[in-house]
């Protein structure tokens, strides 16, 4: 009897463990979505962090928010089939997904809306060089690579951009957006690295899940 229970609980864990998130996308940021209510970081990508500033022939933007819209025009909405490699920190599921058959990660990468992130895997090696030789996207910009933006802003360095104050913090409370001069906004440091991040809008803040703080 105790060890049927443990092969029960054996194949739970394993069924529950490496899940396959599939539905309807809903697009949180360039590289980060929910599938079907799931959370999903893709695989082997890393796209500008929103707030994050691009900038070409004299012009700055927020390149964040250009490669998320990018992503939502593509795949917004449509059925994704996600297959999971691992959970991350924050407890996302971090996977490659497909799209009508279109690898999501190969066509970011390919487009020039997002890096192949080497640090994790080499799926898209050749992709971002062809992106790279073709002046692609993000190949055409000024703009930090998203860790190296990722770790400026764990240094305390401010705000990424002047018109992107509001700060999304997470904390035991949940993802609490705080704006300039509410009491906690002040105290309040963004990390990056923890899925914290800085908005442009009460709007966006709460389409991307984060709620206002109470004082």
């Amino acid at each position: 009897m105790i060890r049927f229970f443990s092969l029960l609980l054996t194949l739970f864990f394993a069924t529950t463990s490496f899940a396959a998130p599939n539905g309807v996308l809903r697009v949180i940021d360039a590289d980060t979505f929910d599938v079907g209510g799931v959370r999903v970081r893709l695989f082997g990508v890393d796209a500008p962090e929103m707030g994050q500033p691009c900038s070409a022939s004299g012009r700055t933007w927020d390149c964040g928010r250009w490669a998320r819209d990018l992503v939502r025009d593509r795949f917004e909405g449509r059925h994704a089939n996600c297959t999971q490699r691992d959970i991350d920190r924050y407890g996302r599921v971090v996977a490659t997904c497909e799209i009508a058959g279109v690898d999501m990660g190969e066509s970011l990468v390919t487009d020039g809306i997002a890096w192949a992130y080497r640090r994790y895997s080499s799926l898209y090696d050749l992709d971002e060089k062809a992106a790279a030789v073709a002046g692609r996207g993000l190949w055409g910009f000024t703009v930090q690579m998203p860790s190296d933006y990722r770790a400026r802003q764990v240094t305390g360095q401010g705000a990424p951009d002047g018109g992107c104050l509001i700060k999304g913090n997470i904390s035991n409370s949940g993802r609490i957006y705080h704006v300039p001069g509410g009491r906690d906004y002040d105290r309040t440091a963004i990390n990056p690295s923890r899925g914290e991040r800085w908005f442009c809008s009460r709007a966006e803040a709460e389409a991307a899940g984060w709620r206002a703080a109470r004082n």
